[in-house]
This record gives structure tokens, C-alpha cells and sequence, in this order.
């Protein structure tokens, strides 16, 4: 696979995993503040259908991640600092979506404790997450 094939596809799975990680804090904002039990019945579905779609995307992210870095050479890798950043930060977001799976799980089991508010605040992680990571990439500095 030629390196721009290779950058098209990490590119539309970071596009795809954060499509779901932007949506699911929301969906949580909602729960947190239903007092319906109908509808948290239904978020519980979501929430999970979600986060299972979703999951297999950071790994594509990933391996397509490596797969760059290969491409490019051990030597590019070493002396790439900001790259070193960007990895920590993707290494956060994962853990970030490692966390949803609790939090989904929280829900289900209706032990979640946290506000709406709280979820909106959480929901911001990946948006500022995002920003860095662009101007990582993009400005190199």
C-alpha cells in the first residue's frame, strides 16, 4: 500500500472514531439528565450499540499509525518529536475510550453518579485532543 493510500485511510478512521467519541459523551448528557425510564432504557441501547461500533476504529488508527511510521523510517521516527506528542495524546484518547466502556456499563447497571453537566465537560477531552493532534501534524512544531 503506497504512503498516500496509507494516509487517506488513517485519516478516515480518525474521522470515523471521532465521529462516535464526540456523539456518545452526548448521549450520556442525555441519560445523566432523563428521569424517563423509556428513554434511558433506550439511551442504555444506544450507548452500547455505539461504543462497540466504534471500537474497532482506533485499532484500524493504529495499525495504520505504524504502519506510517514505518514507511517513513526508524531514523524520521526518532527525530520526529512532534509525533511523540501526537502518540501520548492518541494514547490518552484511547484511554479515554477505554473509560466509556465503564461508563456505559455505569448506565446499564443504573449506577451511574455523575451530572449532565460533568458529561459536558468530559465530552470536551476529545475536541481538545483533536486540536493538538491537527496542529501537530499540520505545523510540526
Amino acid at each position: 500500500m503506497t504512503l498516500l493510500w496509507l494516509k487517506a485511510f488513517h485519516v478516515i478512521f480518525v474521522v470515523t472514531w471521532f465521529a462516535g467519541i464526540f456523539y456518545l459523551p452526548r448521549l450520556f448528557v442525555n441519560h445523566a439528565e432523563t428521569t424517563s425510564k423509556e428513554v434511558s432504557e433506550q439511551l442504555k441501547v444506544m450507548e452500547k450499540r455505539l461504543l462497540y461500533f466504534i471500537t474497532p476504529f482506533p485499532i484500524f488508527v493504529i495499525v495504520l499509525g505504524i504502519a506510517l511510521c514505518y514507511q517513513y523510517s526508524w531514523a524520521w521516527f526518532v527525530q520526529a518529536t512532534w509525533l511523540h506528542i501526537k502518540i501520548t495524546l492518541v494514547a490518552i484518547l484511547v484511554l479515554y475510550h477505554l473509560y466509556c466502556f465503564k461508563l456505559v456499563s455505569d448506565f446499564k447497571q443504573d449506577k451511574n453518579t455523575r451530572s449532565g453537566r460533568w458529561y459536558r465537560v468530559f465530552n470536551e477531552v476529545p475536541v481538545l485532543i483533536l486540536f493538538a493532534v491537527i496542529i501537530l501534524v499540520y505545523i510540526k512544531p
